[in-house]
């Protein structure tokens, strides 16, 4: 019950679940091309990828410098990942941070 609770309120956020459709549709996703797309400041997306790791959505993994956020396969939240897809083309294209 407790992870059902965790997950609603993930999803009861806009930004956290642009961040997810972000991801959903392009897979991996640093910290700086969330921050550059969905025009939000650093603290505050790492802020949301914390809780999303916590809730247990999203994994990461060390690209270099840069940590890559991809979601984790999850039943919980399938049925409104699979939603969200409908309205996947609303969200802004992704503006790639500049790997070196």
């Amino acid at each position: 019950m407790e992870k059902l609770v965790q997950t609603a309120k993930i999803l009861s956020d806009i930004n956290r679940v642009k961040i997810l459709g972000l991801m959903q549709r392009e897979k991996e996703l640093c910290v700086c091309e969330i921050c550059d797309t969905l025009k939000l400041s650093q603290p505050l997306v790492s802020r949301h990828l914390k809780q999303m790791r916590e809730a247990d959505l999203v994994e990461t993994s060390q690209s270099g410098k840069w940590v890559i956020y991809k979601l984790k396969p999850n039943n919980t939240i399938d049925c409104f990942l699979k939603e969200l897809q409908k309205s996947i083309q609303e969200l802004p294209q992704i503006i790639s941070c500049q790997k070196i």
